[in-house]
């Protein structure tokens, strides 16, 4: 049998803490941490003859970290540099990612942002390799009003949310990863009675099955090996508040019993524990599968489903409104300018035929990395296509097959923003189509000022409504 890939990382960090729980994270995917301390020698096992199995190195953040990424970009061009930072260091990591870093990570170090960085490291040939989730959130949650798109099914999963915001029942959210579904849950749990009550969120795919349990529900000191003490649950912290169940479809069946008991009677039973806690909480949850697929394949209990989906809210794929993307990337580089060591910027039509051109199978979550990534390294006014150099090559390598858009068509995208006339064969597009993008992009343009957008339309607010209602537009948030 051939001898397995041996896969290093090397930690330069002085917390023994911090040494211990990098380690521990990293075995989990197979890789082996080689740890050093901070100083002119840090660097030192990349000379080693183990130094060949290093694919990934995580420095802890210091002042002079920048120039640290630049030297060892230098001599080892090939490698990927993590930075690990806190939130108050985060203008020193973008300048760092200038230097060469591959991306950081914000501490508390979460166990799954780790994996996907490692995991972005041992695949960084593929065009994954710059497209996969920045290592953290940067944003602040948006309401409801703030969210962007125009497209019919989009906004009428926003105005579905927002009319379950304000009842108790479970919400079910249910889209391909990198759509926003963790955007939406914060919006439903900010646009709630519960709003001043704690939002907990728990990724159910990243927990280990023989640990979920204990997660969700807690446990009792001496409940199994290794429970040396009292732990209160995810149910517990959220009491009063909103549970946010993300990936739900990836819980085992058993565990998938002790939910569905739990929204049934109010209760959890923590694990060791001869008696019950009662808690009142709002779920939401999450699910990149479609559950009743699941349900169908035997993966997901049926009961639970009807439990969970008492509102359902689909959000569509990105491809399946990329009218949107011209607003949405103008959007997402706005909040972008608002982070630390970052700028205003705006974009050449160009670039954003190239971003229009693309398939973008990551989403939203994906457009805002690649455009993040391409801000942090842009030294001029303006992005262009050569900001974009691996979806540039993506785009070149893999012809793009016309896509739908739920309704029969392929949306057309004008780079600069607008409303193209023609379809992909030449001919020109129907008029009720044309003035339907018009009304959408205008909409979009003057941030639902209805009185504006009637204004500058030349027509009434009347005729402007009665044009909604007759174009099936929803612009309900």
């Amino acid at each position: 049998m051939p001898r397995e890939t041996i896969r290093s990382l090397l930690l330069i960090d002085e917390d023994a803490g911090q040494r211990r729980l990098v380690s521990a994270i990293a075995a989990r995917a197979g890789w082996r941490t080689i740890v050093a301390d901070i100083g002119p020698d840090s660097l030192a096992s990349l000379s080693t003859p183990q130094g060949s199995t290093i694919e990934a190195i995580l420095i802890d953040q210091r002042d002079d970290t920048p120039a640290m990424v630049a030297e060892l970009r230098a001599q080892h061009p090939d490698k990927a540099v993590h930075i690990l930072t806190e939130m108050a260091g985060l203008a020193v990591a973008v300048e760092a990612m200038r230097q060469g870093a591959t991306d950081y990570l914000v501490k508390p170090i979460a166990p799954d942002r780790l994996l996907a960085a490692l995991d972005a490291a041992a695949n960084r040939q593929s065009i994954e390799g710059e497209l996969r989730p920045m290592a953290e959130k940067l944003w602040q949650p948006l309401p409801f009003e703030e969210i962007v798109g125009t497209g019919t099914a989009f906004r009428a999963a926003v105005a579905t949310a927002a009319k379950a915001a304000r009842a108790r029942i479970p919400v079910l959210i249910e889209g391909e990863r990198g759509t926003g579904k963790e955007m939406f849950a914060e919006a439903i749990h900010a646009a709630s009675p519960r709003a001043q009550r704690p939002l907990v969120v728990i990724d159910c795919g990243a927990i280990p099955a023989n640990v979920i349990d204990s997660d969700l529900f807690g446990h009792e000191r001496g409940a199994f090996a290794g429970a040396f003490e009292r732990k209160p649950g995810r149910f517990v912290e959220a009491d009063g508040g909103t549970l946010f169940l993300d990936d739900v479809s990836s819980l085992a069946l058993d565990t998938q019993a002790r939910l569905l008991a739990t929204i049934e009677t109010g209760r959890i039973w923590p694990l060791g524990s001869r008696g019950y806690r009662e808690v009142d909480i709002r779920i939401i949850a999450a699910s990149r599968m479609s559950l009743a697929e699941e349900v169908a394949a035997g993966r997901f209990r049926e009961d639970l489903l009807y439990r969970l989906a008492g509102v359902h809210v689909a959000i569509p794929p990105l491809r399946e409104r990329m009218g949107d993307l011209p607003l949405l990337v103008r959007h997402l580089l706005d909040r972008i300018a608002h982070q630390p060591g970052l700028r205003e910027l705006e974009i050449t039509d160009d670039a954003l035929a190239l971003l229009a051109g693309y398939d973008w199978p990551g989403n939203v979550r994906q457009l805002q990395n690649a455009l993040f990534r391409a801000a942090v390294l842009c030294d001029a006014p303006s992005l262009t296509t050569a900001d974009f150099p691996q979806i540039a090559q993506e785009s070149f390598s893999r012809r793009r097959q016309p896509r739908g858009n739920g309704l029969g068509h392929r949306v057309p995208v004008s780079p600069s923003g607008g409303v193209t006339l023609y379809t992909p064969d030449g001919h020109l597009r129907p008029l009720d189509e044309i003035e339907a993008d018009v009304i959408r992009h205008a909409i979009s343009h003057y941030r639902g000022r209805m009185s504006e957008v009637a204004r500058r339309l030349g027509i009434g607010r009347s005729t402007l409504y009665r044009k909604l209602g007759e174009l099936g537009i929803d612009t309900a948030a």
